[in-house]
C-alpha cells in the first residue's frame, strides 16, 4: 500500500465514526479520531466542543512521530502508541498502519489499560475499512500536506447517482 490515504467515500467515513463511537462507548472515553501522520484531522466522534481537535491532531502527530524517533535512537525498531497522562484527562495514540493514527482523550479516572484494551479492536477495524478504501482504487491516493486549503474541488464533489 502506498503511504498515501486511499480516497475516502461517505461510506467509509460512516463506519469509521461507528468504530469511533462503538470505541467511546466501550471505553468510557470522551473524544476520539483518527488523523493521518502528517497531523491532519479525517474522523472524529464524542466532544468536539470542548477540545480543538484540529490543532490536537496535528500536535498528537508530533508527539507520535518524537516518539519513532527516540525508539530509533535506542536501537528499537517501533513504539506504536504514546500515553500522555494529566489531571483531568489523558490521551493515547496508536498506529493503525502506514498512513493514520487513533487519538483516544479520556478522563483521567479511566484506566488507560481499559482504553488500550478497547482500542487494539477499533484499530483493526479501522484498518480493514482503510483497505477495503484503498482496494477499491489503488491508484489513488491522498497525501493531505499536498492539498491547496483554498481550493478544494478537487478533493470534496457532489454525489452522482
Amino acid at each position: 500500500m502506498a503511504n498515501t490515504l486511499p480516497q475516502l467515500i461517505e461510506e467509509d467515513i460512516q463506519r469509521l465514526e461507528d468504530c469511533l463511537r462503538e470505541l467511546l462507548e466501550r471505553s468510557d472515553s470522551t473524544t476520539a479520531l483518527i488523523i493521518d501522520l502528517g497531523g491532519f484531522l479525517i474522523s472524529s466522534q464524542g466532544d468536539s466542543k470542548r477540545f480543538d481537535l484540529t490543532t490536537i491532531a496535528a500536535l498528537a502527530s508530533g508527539a507520535y512521530m518524537a516518539n519513532q524517533t527516540i525508539a530509533n535512537l535506542i536501537h528499537e525498531t517501533d513504539f506504536n502508541s504514546v500515553y500522555q497522562q494529566g489531571e483531568k484527562y489523558s490521551m493515547f495514540a496508536v498506529r493503525v498502519d502506514e498512513q493514520c493514527l487513533l487519538v483516544v482523550i479520556f478522563k483521567a479516572q479511566v484506566s488507560v489499560g481499559l482504553v488500550k484494551y478497547f482500542s487494539a479492536h477499533t484499530v483493526e477495524r479501522i484498518a480493514a475499512q482503510m483497505r477495503v478504501a484503498h482496494d477499491r482504487d489503488p491508484g489513488c491516493g491522498l497525501d493531505l500536506s499536498e492539498l491547496n486549503l483554498a481550493d478544494t474541488s478537487d478533493v470534496f464533489k457532489r454525489k452522482t447517482g
